[in-house]
């Protein structure tokens, strides 16, 4: 008699921000894939909203395997999307000048985009989730974390397009989103976004605030949560300075008087996250990847040292799945 396969385990993610170190993270979702686990909603910031979109639209249609997830992910055309203006050597820096941003984004995006819509995504009321007996609000497999200059505060989409913008979230584009979650400082064009009112907002990169909102899925009603929410970080070191964190900003280190800047920048990028990472709460449910070997935007990457960080990403999650028990941390945590 042939054994019944087993039911896959549900689970929530939250993927940090990392650039180019997004590979690390795909390493460790297909992990937890290959060990049965399904995935119910997924949230990213920065380069890690690029890679919950994709979770998202091919746990919501198309399904992918692991090995189609991670081949996917192989092929997204990193040189391109490094899209200065058309004078050779000087395109970026005039970029930074003119646009204050050397590289538009406009590779990135119209890659996300067309994966999407062969996914079967294009906005977000493609990712509502039916029948999960979910609040109006998280009724989405899918939140991309933004950082809105004009309002000064973290925003969650689609969550927050009626309370914020008085749009309708079912028809607002995926892919604006993730564009606007890794409009990296100085790096990427910042995202307009015009609300109902005809105000218009400046979006950015939600790791200025953010970078590792592990909670997000956390039930605001104190009840317990019904399956686990797993945190994927490839997050850099503070320790690893400003051109770890944040490396568009690396030139600042050619003046004296910048040291404290350079200090005060890694700490705003980075400090709110580690300091979350030191409670037991939240380091239970963590899975941290070694990511020294791939920087934020090392773009020309050698694809040897990519799958070694792909590599990293498996292997610490399955080194996290070896002492995960979740009847032992709901009774501790919850």
């Amino acid at each position: 008699m042939a054994r019944k396969a087993a039911r896959p385990k549900p689970m929530d993610l939250v993927l940090s921000g990392g650039g180019v170190k997004f590979i690390g993270l795909v390493g460790a979702v297909v992990a937890l894939m290959d060990a049965g686990y399904s995935i119910k909603r997924v949230s990213g910031v920065s380069a890690g909203s690029v890679v919950a979109a994709i979770l998202a639209a091919a746990s919501k249609g198309v399904q992918l395997t692991g090995e189609e997830i991670k081949e996917l992910a192989f092929s997204v055309p990193l040189h391109k999307w490094r899209d200065s203006g058309p004078v050779p050597y000087l395109g970026a820096a005039w970029g930074l000048v003119r646009e204050t941003s050397m590289y538009r984004g406009d590779e990135a995006y119209d890659w996300i985009r067309s994966e999407l819509k062969n996914l079967g995504v294009t906005s977000f009321g493609d990712l509502v989730i039916d029948g999960d007996h979910l609040p109006a609000g998280p009724r989405y497999k899918l939140v991309v974390t933004v950082a809105d200059l004009t309002a000064a505060q973290l925003v969650r989409l689609p969550w927050d397009y009626q309370r914020l913008y008085g749009l309708d979230p079912d028809e607002q584009l995926v892919a604006d989103a993730v564009r606007a979650s890794m409009a990296i400082p100085f790096f990427y064009r910042p995202v307009k976004l015009t609300g109902a009112g005809g105000a218009t907002s400046t979006l950015v990169d939600g790791g200025v605030l953010s970078n590792f909102p592990i909670d997000t899925f956390d039930r605001p009603d104190g009840k317990p949560p019904r399956w686990p929410t797993f945190g994927i970080t490839v997050l850099p070191r503070p320790s690893e300075g400003i051109g770890a964190v944040m490396p568009a900003l690396k030139p600042l280190r050619l003046f004296e008087q910048t040291a404290l800047l350079e200090s005060l920048l890694t700490t705003m990028l980075a400090g709110h996250d580690q300091t979350h990472l030191s409670k037991p709460w939240v380091a239970a449910r963590a899975i941290l990847v070694e990511s020294a070997n791939v920087g934020v935007l090392d773009f020309d990457s050698p694809k040897g040292r990519l799958e070694e960080l792909y590599d990293n990403g498996y292997a610490a999650a399955e080194l996290f799945l070896s002492t995960w028990d979740w009847p032992a941390y709901l009774e501790r945590f919850r």
